[in-house]
């Protein structure tokens, strides 16, 4: 993220609350390598799965949005499930909805907040992601993963890594177009990481006013469509 790095990558926006977090793509791509040395500092081996409940309870929040990208530059897979639906992950990130760890499998939270701030009072068993990776350097080396490994696996899809809307290469510029946001944010992420661009997610009731969500993409200077996600 070399071209434009201060500009807007990802800007979110949570009508239930009215919060709005824009993440210039430095700042984007700063929490991704902060999140891959995390999965080292762990023992998080390449080759593992690492299990996402909080993409699929909040699809389109962008701490969310930050591990799948992580796991990837770590060598790893991606698995988009409920927490009950985990297996044996290496790794489970769970959103603030509940705190205990999932299954005994080791676990971290997210706090879904607007400024990325920490969880207080975790249960044991469960880390929160904020503090772990702040402590974390800005640099890390990535993994060079095999093309044919799977590298995303949700209720709908299973994709390799040569198949997936993002890919560790992907993380070279900031600037273009966004479409319309689907139940999982990746592929409106794509274009901007691909090729630049800028990327508007309007969190919230499917039938929020199209008027705000219009407003709010022209606010964030991304052309194209802001779609709604539950």
């Amino acid at each position: 993220m070399t071209r434009r790095g201060s500009a807007p990558l990802v800007t979110h926006y949570d009508l239930a609350t009215g919060a709005r977090t824009e993440l210039s793509a430095i700042t984007f791509a700063n929490w991704v390598d902060k999140t891959t040395n995390l999965l080292e500092s762990l023992d998080v081996d390449p080759g593992t799965t690492i299990a996402l409940p909080v993409l699929d309870e909040r699809p389109g929040h962008w701490m969310g949005l930050i591990w799948p990208i992580a796991a990837w530059q770590r060598g790893c897979q991606v698995l988009v499930a409920p927490r009950t639906e985990v297996g044996e992950a290496a790794l489970v990130v769970i959103g603030p909805g509940s705190s205990a760890p999932v299954a005994g499998l080791p676990t971290i939270a997210c706090s879904l907040h607007p400024l990325g701030l920490s969880l207080r009072g975790l249960p044991p068993g469960v880390d929160d992601f904020t503090q772990l990776a702040l402590a974390e350097p800005d640099a890390c080396q990535s993994v060079q993963p095999d093309p044919r490994a799977l590298a995303w696996s949700d209720a709908d899809r299973r994709l390799t890594t040569r198949r997936s809307p993002l890919h560790p290469r992907s993380l070279a510029g900031a600037c273009a177009s966004v479409g319309p946001v689907d139940d999982l944010s990746l592929p409106p992420l794509a274009g901007p990481l691909l090729g630049g661009g800028s990327t508007v997610l309007v969190e919230g009731p499917a039938d929020a006013d199209e008027l705000r969500a219009d407003r709010r993409l022209r606010t964030g200077r991304a052309p194209g469509a802001a779609g709604s996600l539950r």
